[in-house]
């Protein structure tokens, strides 16, 4: 039998609040790869700890957004980078992780992820965010929204993100084909979160995925390149996506990859090394 923990429930809360976002953790299997830390995992967790961060600084015990009317409203991750060596993490080493949360703008917040391996830096993950909530029954039906609360607090930051979101959001890929492409099918029980959603993350284990089906064990060369993504729309269970690579590399060398709907609907563009 679990021994009882006798401090008041909101008390108690606020220390597993506290637990989620310590700064440091010792890794095992849940959270490495063959090949070094796992980026699935790591997004999971920045995810969750940026939702975490965002609540507290809303004044709020638990992630649970509401909008002025009281309907549930979530904190959509909206673009990405990963830059990290992750192949320096193995197991029974040190994550540290030293997380910064602020606004970028009236409605989008950022947080920016430091982490070290046994003290030694490896790089950042940045995320941005926005309120978003259903206004019908399906995730095609997610919008922007308001919640309770909110408050920008400070003069806005320019945002880490801005270059990437430029590159993503203006690429012009109208009739440019596809040098490889793969469709996938994603399972509720798997890749779906408990707001019903394609979990962010899920899109980053995508890129992946698709690279090791395109270039076997190779693609361990890409687990310390730049990932960036930024997210335009989710699915239903039972839909399947399609994942592109285009035919050029850009000057940097960068692969632009392409996430869509089997009807070529857009839900994703990513960036990677």
């Amino acid at each position: 039998m679990m021994p009882r923990d006798h401090r008041p429930a909101d008390a108690y809360r606020r220390a597993l609040v506290e637990a989620a976002l310590c700064p440091g953790m010792m890794l095992g299997m849940p959270h490495l790869t063959p090949f070094g830390l796992s980026r699935t995992w790591l997004l999971e967790e920045l995810g969750h700890r940026h939702w975490l961060l965002l609540a507290r600084r809303l004044g709020l015990e638990t992630a649970d957004f509401r909008t002025p009317d009281g309907l549930e409203a979530y904190a959509a991750i909206s673009a990405l980078r990963v830059d990290a060596r992750l192949s320096g993490a193995g197991a029974n080493a040190v994550l540290s992780i030293h997380s910064d949360l602020y606004p970028v703008s009236g409605a989008r917040m950022e947080s920016v992820h430091r982490l070290a391996i046994d003290g030694r830096e490896i790089g950042t993950v940045v995320l941005q965010s926005v309120f978003v909530v259903r206004t019908g029954a399906d995730n095609r039906s997610i919008r922007r929204s308001v919640v309770r609360h909110f408050r920008a607090e400070g003069a806005a930051r320019e945002s880490l993100l801005t270059e990437d979101i430029a590159a993503l959001r203006l690429w012009d890929d109208q009739g440019k084909d596809h040098e490889r492409d793969m469709v996938f099918q994603p399972c509720p029980f798997e890749e779906f979160n408990g707001a019903g959603l394609f979990y962010f993350a899920e899109f980053a284990a995508l890129v992946g995925r698709a690279f090791c089906h395109w270039e076997g064990t190779a693609t361990r060369e890409r687990l310390d390149a730049p990932l960036s993504l930024l997210f335009l729309g989710n699915i239903e269970p039972g839909e399947a996506v399609r994942i592109g690579v285009l035919a050029e590399d850009d000057a940097d060398h960068l692969r632009r990859c392409s996430i869509e709907r089997p009807d070529g609907s857009p839900l994703a563009r990513a960036l990677c090394g």
